[in-house]
């Protein structure tokens, strides 16, 4: 049988959909320098990661919600992490649908001085440096710049996704 043969058609997807365990775990590549109508930095790739974790396709070694800038903007927003999670299972929201329910939760802190240093923090994070070498290592790079905590990650994801998806 040929390659091209064991590959579904559009038409044999639509007439046997795939089903949920055939479907390959997804790299999150929302990056963490990205912000959503609140212009809160990193809340798009939360919103992405528990969202993917919620339907079993996060790929592995990827948190839901983790220790690092999830739980920094979880905390920063007044939010309780255990509540993101259970509305975004529960819900299955939309991007602008979890900001909404974001701005609707009881003490959230939205305003321009917690937004801007939270934003702060996100960006000014630096690696240490043996997570530095590994990232520019894995991708082949010497070490050196980037230094910055989100241009790092993004390396590191699309590390892991060229390496799932692609290779």
């Amino acid at each position: 049988m040929s390659e091209s043969s064991m590959k579904p058609s559009r038409t044999n997807l639509f007439l046997n959909p795939l089903k949920k365990s055939d479907m390959s775990k997804i790299v999150p590549l929302i990056s963490s320098g990205t912000a959503g109508p609140l212009g809160v930095l990193h809340l798009p790739r939360l919103w992405q990661k528990v969202s993917l974790e919620a339907a079993g396709k996060i790929a592995d070694g990827y948190p839901g919600i983790g220790a690092g800038y999830d739980s920094m903007v979880i905390d920063a927003l007044g939010l309780s992490a255990d509540a993101v999670r259970a509305y975004i299972t529960d819900s299955k929201p939309t991007y602008p649908q979890f900001e909404a329910w974001i701005q609707a939760q009881s003490g959230v802190k939205l305003d321009g001085d917690t937004i801007s240093a939270l934003n702060d923090s996100i960006t000014g994070y630096i690696h240490d440096d043996a997570t530095r070498q590994g990232i520019l290592s894995a991708n082949g790079l010497a070490d050196g710049d980037p230094r910055d905590a989100i241009n790092l990650n993004n390396l590191d994801d699309w590390f892991e996704f060229h390496a799932s998806e692609i290779a």
